[in-house]
């Protein structure tokens, strides 16, 4: 029976008497309900969880007896009962409510335990459609909702996780809990109501509707970890984890050593795991990646080998950058990468000789992610002022059926090979981006300038300073390809290239200006081709 007072006012300190389990999550939920019972808790349960707890020997009241209605439509209806919900809301210093309560033997319930039906792993296990809408919980999120609102007198419990935390509040308020910790819980609450939600809509929307663009785009995340700061240290910064995310992904590798991953490490790493996963994981390749843009992508016979060959395109911006590896490392790689500082090595894994030459460099980190990314279908979001900017991901690859020979002169088998390769490798660098391969290594990168013409001059110049630096006499560029990331919009950007020692071009075509861009091409001898498919990446 409820009370009757005057003070509207939460109380700080709730006494437990009964308490209501229905949980599909059983995870300790036997040594929880016990320690509850041990503290003169009645329990109230439904279904499988009572019968879970009947068979720890522990005491139960069933919902059905407790409301004196019984479980209809295959469950479906339990727990949506006036006296449930009524000692889940009614507010206990407020006179008509107690008078409600009295009037209608309603008993107040102090504690609810309750986690969803399984949903999202429902959907992720591939389930037809019946059975997905079977586990749309209904009941569950009710209670949620009602103890979460009434969290002034009533503690919810969504997550296993917090049984501990609850029971050593308890035990610190003789058998009550604090408003400060039902406060907690109750928002926690809410956020997961939330993200059950945004699940069940986008399943629904894109799922069922196939709408690739809803009207209304719930995203739902959790938080994986706070981070130290954000790109600058005055930001502070966090990283979440997608409601549902492909494996193997970045936040599911296994970080072996070193110190936490910064915000601006775990996006540099995220674009050297999205450049590596491109290439075919048979063919041993490395890139190495500085500010979220490549200075240096090769294959090889050995990873050392392409180690080496990615390192010699930029070895002044290899210094403290990212290396991503498509295979399992090995010792004689490991000991080629840390002969310079390097902040991040991900690779899907790393052999015994390789981990213990790592682990003498304490400061490097070695994520670990047992594979490589899975190209599938997705949406991008990225925050503009008032909103966000949302497109599918850019999965699309070039292969040799779609080049469009433009020259009058046709690329050589090598040359094709390289322009393939070199046109992947732009997809990763900031627009305005010229790649430069050469032998299915990069020997110059321009990226991220105003216009398409300094980019192909910087990463010449690049060219011909890793040459110095590797004493030989002529640019990298000399003999090599270029891939453009867009058309290029007049023929100066071409002819830049062609003045390095390029012999073949890849671009998009589509310029006003293609046929004096053709014929720039081909008054250089140069062999040239359209892929039709621009890669701006911004």
């Amino acid at each position: 029976m409820l009370g009757v007072a005057s003070n509207l006012v939460a109380p700080d300190t709730v006494r437990i008497t009964r308490a209501l389990l229905s949980v599909s999550d059983k995870t300790n939920l036997v040594d929880f309900a016990a320690a509850l019972a041990a503290q003169g808790v009645l329990l109230l349960s439904t279904g499988g969880t009572a019968k879970a707890l009947r068979a720890a020997g522990l005491q139960v009241t069933d919902v059905s007896d407790h409301t004196g209605f019984p479980e209809i439509m295959d469950g479906r209806v339990k727990t949506l009962h006036p006296k449930i919900h009524g000692g889940l809301l009614a507010v206990r210093d407020n006179p008509e409510h107690a008078k409600a309560v009295h009037d209608h033997d309603i008993a107040a319930i102090d504690l609810v335990v309750v986690n969803l039906y399984p949903f999202e792993a429902t959907v992720a296990a591939g389930a037809d459609q019946a059975t997905i809408i079977e586990n749309i919980d209904i009941g569950g999120p009710a209670m949620v909702r009602s103890a979460a609102k009434n969290h002034r007198y009533v503690t919810i419990v969504t997550d296993p996780q917090d049984y501990s935390a609850v029971l050593e509040d308890i035990a610190a308020h003789t058998g009550s809990t604090s408003f400060k910790l039902r406060q907690r819980l109750a928002a926690k609450a809410y956020a997961r109501t939330a993200q059950y939600d945004a699940a069940i809509s986008s399943w629904f929307a894109f799922g069922v509707e196939a709408h690739l663009f809803p009207d209304t785009l719930n995203v739902s995340m959790t938080k994986a970890q706070d981070l130290r700061y954000g790109e600058n240290p005055h930001q502070q910064a966090a990283v979440y984890r997608a409601q549902v995310s492909v494996r193997p992904n970045l936040l599911d590798a296994k970080q072996l050593q070193g110190k936490d991953l910064s915000y601006n490490n775990l996006n540099d790493v995220d674009a050297a795991y999205e450049l590596i996963s491109e290439f075919d994981p048979h063919i041993p390749t490395v890139a190495i990646i500085k500010h979220a843009n490549p200075c240096g992508v090769a294959t090889g016979k050995t990873l050392t080998d392409a180690y080496a060959r990615a390192f010699d395109c930029d070895r002044v911006s290899a210094f403290g950058g990212i290396i991503a590896l498509n295979q399992i490392i090995d010792e004689a790689t490991a000991r080629a990468i840390t002969d310079i500082f390097t902040e991040v090595v991900i690779a899907p894994d790393a052999d015994a000789g390789a981990k213990a030459v790592f682990a003498g460099k304490k400061n490097l980190r070695l994520l670990l992610t047992g594979g490589l990314r899975q190209s599938q279908p997705g949406l991008q979001l990225k925050t503009i002022s008032g909103g966000y900017l949302v497109q599918t991901r850019d999965i699309q690859t070039v292969r040799q059926d779609d080049l469009k020979v433009v020259s009058k002169r046709v690329p050589s088998e090598t040359e094709v090979r390289d322009m393939l390769f070199a046109f992947q490798v732009a997809k990763h660098v900031k627009s305005n981006a010229i790649v430069y391969v050469k032998d299915s290594a990069t020997v110059g990168i321009g990226a991220g300038q105003m216009n398409r013409l300094n980019s192909s001059q910087i990463a010449a110049h690049k060219a011909v300073h890793a040459a110095e630096t590797l004493g030989l006499a002529i640019p990298l560029t000399k003999g090599s390809v270029v891939a453009s990331d867009a058309f290029f919009p007049f023929a100066d950007g071409l002819i830049a290239a062609a003045d390095a020692g390029v012999t073949a071009i890849i671009q998009p075509g589509g310029s006003v200006k293609d046929a004096e861009v053709i014929a720039a091409a081909d008054d250089r001898g140069l062999a040239m081709v359209f892929t039709g498919l621009r890669h701006f990446r911004h």
